[in-house]
């Protein structure tokens, strides 16, 4: 498997800081606390986008990074807007650059799949920023396996490769495991998923009656408003109300727990909300624990209709 490391060969951690409420949900000073936390806690992969906050999370992550820059893996992401083609991709990617203050972004993402750009455009423009020593690392991000064998097996062409995917996962979102996550591992590439607590559904906080995003953004309820997830929230605080250890903990080391190595991307507003998910890096998960907690969501069936012979 792509072996994620820093400039200074350092590996990434097991977990991934996402910056997306910088700028937006967090300001500058709950910004910075929260990249102090993870760099206290060990973590060194941190990831952005282009689109985050009209700019805003890259502008702050920025000065984080100057100091330890060598020893971090920072991830950003391109053409979630406009599109996968070349003038679109190099133009993000060159005002990410500006904005990060950085001439080399450790990874770079194709944000998600353009229907309406030859992967050839897309994957030649990657090689190239590759050759030019402005990349390491390429991941995709939202794809489909079928998109994912496509694209790499066009990358090839260009003599380079997807080292790197970024699907959702969660314990109430589990369909990458019937063919992303079996792909990444034949494949040798890294994933490092999206959304561990379920859009804020296996924190515990709905479980106990609280509000949140799920209430108020249609997507949200959409994507988890599902009667059989509130039932595994339900049972995973349950769980961790047993071992005196927050759901949020739980539902991320469980993520990280997998035998592919995932590295979960976590997130919050406030290093407060910050910290259960951050407990996580450390967490030491039993194979009894993870397969109780697997236990309470429901396994998507496998990528055959021959369910007999699964």
């Amino acid at each position: 498997m792509t072996q994620l490391t820093s400039l200074d060969g350092t590996p990434a951690t097991r977990l991934t800081f996402g910056t997306m409420q910088f700028g937006g949900n967090a300001d500058a000073a709950a910004s910075r606390a929260m990249f102090d936390a993870c760099r206290d806690a060990g973590i060194n992969h941190f990831d952005t986008a282009y689109n985050y906050n009209n700019g805003g999370s890259e502008t702050l992550l920025a000065d984080m990074i100057d100091t330890d820059r060598d020893s971090l893996m920072i991830a950003t992401k391109a053409g979630y807007i406009g599109g996968s083609s070349r003038v679109n991709v190099l133009n993000q990617f060159d005002e990410s650059r500006r904005r990060l203050k950085l001439d080399m972004v450790d990874l770079l993402y194709i944000h998600r799949f353009d229907p309406d750009t030859p992967l050839e455009e897309t994957f030649d423009t990657l090689a190239h920023l590759q050759a030019q020593g402005a990349i390491r690392f390429i991941g995709v991000s939202n794809y489909a396996a079928w998109q994912v064998m496509k694209a790499q097996y066009i990358a090839t062409q260009f003599e380079t490769r997807i080292d790197v995917i970024q699907p959702m996962y969660s314990l109430v979102k589990r369909q990458s495991e019937v063919e992303i996550i079996p792909m990444c591992i034949d494949q040798n590439i890294e994933v490092v998923p999206y959304s561990p607590l379920g859009g804020g559904l296996l924190t515990g906080k709905y479980a106990a009656g609280g509000t949140g995003r799920l209430n108020t953004d249609e997507r949200y309820a959409t994507r988890y408003g599902v009667a059989w997830m509130h039932e595994t929230a339900r049972e995973l605080a349950a769980l961790a109300a047993e071992l005196d250890v927050a759901p949020a903990t739980l539902a991320v080391a469980w993520a990280a727990a997998h035998p592919a190595r995932p590295r979960p991307i976590i997130s919050a507003r406030s290093v407060e909300q910050l910290q259960p998910s951050l407990a996580a890096e450390h967490f030491e998960m039993s194979q009894d624990l993870y397969d109780r907690i697997t236990a309470l969501s429901q396994t998507p069936p496998p990528a055959t209709d021959r369910l007999d012979d699964a």
